[in-house]
């Protein structure tokens, strides 16, 4: 079968590998559709890796993936259902087939384009994050980074009733989708300074929740100066496999008393239950992550999908890449 495999720093190769036999209790899902996010890019695609760890494994960078289940030797799981796959750690999905075992399956819904349908893997791992900030009904919610996770996060807190919901991003075009997906306000911090934005824009009573989708290292003192005293700062960012650190001044954060929650759920023992939440979502009208998806390219085109999302070129949002069969 075909497949994509990362064989240098930002460079992708075609190359034909063994198709996977189904084991007992695994099925076989063809592939249809996989998009690139922002971790495959600051953890492998992207990043400074030693020479010896290239190439990687065929079929990676990639997690967010959707097919047809064609072969099944489980009971839960039947043949012709379409679904979103979780990879196994250390397999990728830019392959033509994948096997794996139900529990890291989400079936979809026979209608509507598969490739709408697998935003909600994206959209999935920021509704696991968002359940931290409570109920956001009267609060203000800050939103640092407005791509495809920072705009689901602003989906979430608009649709979840916070009294505002703030886009911030150095990109235009990103402020501009993130008021189509319901924030009220938007910050472009290269043009604005941002604190002073934030005080005008909630009339001085400042912001109770800043999330950091940033995927910068200094994204988390950004957050410190822009979130109001106990307030809460929920932390998404991943920032790379470089050894990037993050850093502070620790009196800003001890004077504030800010809160400061980490959240990931791929480290969690149900890395699907949000992603299926979201499928559910998604299939009653209530929450649409297909608006994500900017742009749909082939399989021969991977390479330039994933150079679009990691130079935010191309307006850009999310790449769907097509896996025909």
């Amino acid at each position: 079968m075909k497949a994509a495999q990362l064989v240098a720093r930002r460079t992708l190769e075609m190359v034909d590998v063994a198709e996977p036999v189904t084991e007992d209790g695994q099925a076989k899902i063809k592939v249809e559709a996989v998009s690139p996010c922002g971790s495959d890019i600051h953890g492998s695609f992207d990043a400074h890796m030693a020479e010896e760890r290239y190439p990687l494994a065929p079929g990676m960078p990639c997690h967010e993936i959707v097919g047809t289940i064609i072969e099944s030797k489980t009971d839960e799981i039947r043949e012709g259902q379409r679904c979103i796959v979780l990879p196994t750690r250390g397999t990728g999905g830019m392959v033509e087939y994948i096997t794996q075992v139900p529990e890291r399956i989400i079936p979809v819904p026979d209608w509507g384009p598969i490739d709408e349908w697998m935003m909600c893997q994206h959209s999935g791992t920021v509704l696991f994050s968002a359940k931290h900030w409570g109920n956001p009904a009267g609060k203000r919610i800050a939103v640092l980074g407005q791509g495809g996770i920072g705009l689901s996060f602003t989906m979430l807190a608009e649709k979840q009733g916070a009294q505002q919901v703030i886009g911030i991003d150095l990109l235009d075009y990103r402020l501009e989708k993130s008021r189509d997906l319901g924030a009220t306000d938007t910050v472009n911090p290269d043009k604005d300074n941002l604190i002073e934005a934030l005080e005008e824009i909630t009339g001085g009573e400042g912001v109770d929740v800043v999330v950091d989708a940033s995927g910068d290292p200094a994204g988390l003192e950004t957050c410190i100066h822009a979130v109001k005293r106990h307030g809460t700062i929920l932390g998404f960012s991943l920032t790379g496999s470089e050894g990037k650190r993050a850093s502070f001044v620790h009196s800003d954060w001890m004077r504030k008393a800010v809160s400061i929650i980490p959240t990931q759920v791929a480290g969690t023992d149900r890395p699907t239950s949000e992603i299926r939440e979201m499928v559910a979502l998604k299939e009653r009208g209530w929450m649409d992550p297909g608006l994500l998806k900017s742009h749909t390219l082939t399989f021969d085109d991977a390479q330039m999908a994933y150079d679009m999302y990691t130079n935010h070129s191309e307006g850009v949002i999310k790449v769907s890449v097509s896996i025909p069969g």
